[in-house]
């Protein structure tokens, strides 16, 4: 099944669920109306995870508040044992996805990273964020990756970035994800490093060596996404003007180009962590609920890959 918007996303959700989340600090009102959302959708069974007192009070202050009274709820004084309780359920096998409530996204991924009691494997974690784009006339899912964990990624960790990418590509449906690796032009030169790097990777692309995917790069955002600006630079490529993915250079490039998706185009959005035991879900404090409920449904499809 292609999974085209966010409406193909819930709806498949919907028939791969419910999944446990488990909320990390759960008196978030903006993160309880998603998971009530989820619920009604079926996509979620959720464990909330904070002060319990608090969390009820938030809930008597939100319409349909009282579908979560019979919730499973586990007491926990603060956001440090909040988060080790959840990554406990998660790496036990008693939740399914992670949700960040109301902490901040270090002290989420301090107990995710936990050396010893973590939900770590031998894969790099990375940030995918989705948003509908309309640029070629139909609106469709896109991909943003990484504006969220990895700062100033190596070439080898560019490797594990596309790996996920493509995990969260294939798990929508895209047999082939066309995967373009960004920078500020398609000219290769040794001044801006990021183009050397996305012409090595697209040279080992080539034969295969990256799996079931096209990889091209680099790509600016305009020749990545619009056909017509691909063709006036004449780059002869599948990704060009037809990306699926777009795998940014570093945190920021990611990070505002995820949020400019969001607040200048008036996309919802989506996004979830790959790489670690279970789906992990960092929305930002300012995500609506319709976007934290679209993550929820991501992470339900990425936890049944």
């Amino acid at each position: 099944m292609l999974i085209r918007n966010f409406l193909d996303l819930r709806r498949r959700a919907q028939e791969l669920g419910p999944k446990r989340v488990a909320v990390v600090m759960a008196d978030d009102e903006v993160a309880l109306s998603a998971v009530i959302k989820a619920v009604v959708l079926k996509i979620a069974t959720p464990i909330l995870i904070g002060e319990v007192e608090l969390i009820h009070e938030k809930l008597l202050h939100l319409e349909e508040g009282a579908l979560l009274r019979h919730a499973h709820f586990i007491a926990a004084s603060n956001a440090d044992t909040a988060a080790a309780t959840a990554v406990s359920l998660c790496r036990n096998g008693k939740a399914d996805i992670l949700l960040k409530g109301h902490l901040r996204t270090d002290q989420l991924l301090h107990a995710v990273l936990n050396k010893q009691h973590g939900l770590r494997t031998s894969h790099l974690l990375s940030d995918v964020l989705l948003y509908e784009d309309t640029l070629s006339g139909a609106r469709r899912l896109v991909g943003v990756t990484d504006g969220g964990i990895n700062v100033l990624p190596s070439f080898e960790q560019k490797k594990q970035i596309i790996e996920n990418a493509k995990i969260v590509m294939h798990a929508l449906g895209l047999q082939r994800p066309r995967i373009a690796l960004m920078s500020a032009t398609e000219a290769v030169t040794e001044a801006v490093p990021s183009t050397v790097d996305a012409k090595t990777l697209t040279k080992i692309a080539a034969p295969g060596e990256l799996g079931e995917c096209e990889v091209y790069g680099p790509l600016a955002l305009d020749n990545a996404l619009l056909e017509s600006a691909a063709q006036a630079k004449g780059i002869a490529s599948p990704v060009a003007g037809h990306a699926d993915v777009m795998v940014v250079p570093n945190i920021e490039a990611g990070n505002i180009l995820g949020k400019a998706a969001k607040y200048f185009a008036g996309s919802q959005c989506a996004h979830v962590i790959v790489g670690a035991k279970v789906p992990v879900l960092i929305p930002s404090r300012v995500e609506s609920a319709d976007d934290k409920l679209n993550s929820v449904a991501l992470g339900v499809i990425a936890h049944i890959t």
